[in-house]
């Protein structure tokens, strides 16, 4: 703003005071001027908003209007306008220890998910580069230069994705799945304070070549593959970008227990009865392919039941009533057991699409209860302003007109594993970010 030549002075609530503080210095700004308010704002009517305003800042103590009009019209001094970015170090390449000694080093300095880790020697990492086809020294992402310390943008190697994932307990013949994992999306937690998480989608042979599970217990701790590659996920998003860092980086309210493995699901392609998930994003069947999903959670439910037509409303007190506690900024990512895939084909529904499709037309709310959900303001008004559909009609219609909860029938999808002991589906609050091929790294 103020290189457009708009006076301006940044406000935030209280509870991230050092947060702020810390983010302006790393940007080189170490004495920027701040207005706080008192917290939480959030569920506050007009009205409470209006008099914390009309009150003092809680760090100051002085008037927040008086304050802020003096930050505005008060010239800088020779202090504040000193500048400079933070570096921080990245520490010596290699450390020599007894391995109990390392362990330490690695916890005690943010670099673990808190549980032992796997020694990252150079044999070990060594022997895992062995298990993929490209240079150690190939970035997989570039740094982003000249934004200091917080960016979410650090860059990395693939030999730095090797030394992750045989922290996390991976195999050499693994490695691919994580490289792929690693090139696909954006590394690191949200730092959001929602506590979102992620989940992660294997198709193709490489399921049964490595050992996943896929059936009774498939998202549970019952293959070594599964729980390690999930794992590696969290341990490159602590070590390879900055975004794990509590009170800092990291502000999610309560955390989630997702971020231990990121919810890895491998489909049950043979007992399903539907198109894997990487064949309706466009691969091929006989394709490797990660897909990961970002967003908030998973919930349980249970059955199939109906009346058999597929007009009938068989998911509306289940899935469809599921959905209703869901956040429609994010999609939907349902994980059915294959009994329930195959009751639902016999009901009609042969193709995931659609069964998509009829969810997204039969699970609705007014215009009205969607425009007052504060996540809404937040994540789609800006897209309404910029007349984006859908949410441009949303955004204007009356407000008793019926909407879907979810922005198309594309952001509802469905995989399926599980041991066929039990009717039981669960559903993730999660949109789709994008595939990728795990074939070009091996």
């Amino acid at each position: 703003m103020e290189k457009m030549g708009v006076p301006s002075v940044p406000m935030c609530t209280e509870a991230f005071e050092q947060l702020s503080k810390n983010t302006a210095a790393k940007r080189g700004m170490p004495l920027e001027r701040i207005v706080f308010t008192p917290h939480p704002v959030w569920g506050k009517t007009p009205p409470e908003l209006a008099a914390m305003v009309r009150g003092s800042d809680p760090i100051t103590r002085i008037s927040i209007m008086k304050e802020i009009m003096e930050d505005l019209t008060t010239p800088l001094s020779d202090e504040e306008k000193k500048g400079g970015i933070e570096i921080i170090s990245a520490g010596p390449a290699v450390y020599t220890d007894t391995l109990d000694n390392l362990q330490k080093i690695f916890l005690n300095n943010g670099m673990t998910d808190y549980l032992p880790v796997i020694i990252p020697t150079e044999e070990k990492v060594d022997a895992m580069l062995k298990g993929n086809s490209h240079s150690p020294d190939e970035e997989l992402r570039k740094p982003i230069q000249g934004v200091g310390y917080e960016s979410a943008q650090w860059g990395f190697t693939v030999r730095q994705v090797a030394v992750n994932a045989v922290m996390a307990g991976c195999e050499p013949e693994y490695f691919p799945v994580v490289l792929a994992m690693a090139s696909a999306g954006q590394l690191g937690f949200f730092g959001s304070t929602t506590s979102g998480s992620s989940s992660i989608v294997i198709n193709g042979p490489i399921r049964d070549k490595l050992g996943m599970n896929y059936g009774i217990g498939a998202m549970g701790p019952f293959a070594q593959a599964n729980a390690t590659i999930g794992r590696s996920w969290t341990l490159m998003g602590k070590n390879l970008t900055p975004g794990g860092i509590p009170g800092d980086t990291y502000q999610g309210s309560q955390g989630n227990q997702l971020d231990y493995n990121s919810c890895f699901i491998a489909e049950d392609e043979k007992n399903s009865p539907w198109t894997p998930f990487h064949v309706q994003q466009g691969f091929k069947r006989e394709e490797n392919v990660v897909s990961l999903f970002l967003g908030w959670d998973i919930r349980q439910g249970h059955g199939a039941k109906g009346a058999g037509a597929i007009e009938s409303p068989m998911f509306d007190e289940q899935i469809g009533s599921m959905f209703h506690t869901m956040a429609g900024t994010f999609g939907a990512l349902v994980v059915c057991d294959p009994l329930v895939a195959k009751r639902l084909v016999e009901q009609g529904y042969d193709t995931k699409e659609k069964l998509s499709e009829w969810l997204w037309k039969n699970t609705m709310r007014t215009a009205k209860d969607y425009r007052e959900s504060s996540l809404s303001y937040v994540y789609t008004y800006p897209l309404a302003l910029q007349g984006r559909e859908p949410y441009a009609t949303w955004w204007n219609c009356a407000e008793d007109t019926m909407i879907p909860w979810f922005p198309s029938a594309k952001s509802i999808n469905f995989v399926v594993a599980g041991g066929q002991t039990n009717a039981f589906f669960q559903i993730g609050n999660m949109s789709h970010v994008r595939s990728a091929s795990i074939d070009k790294w091996m």
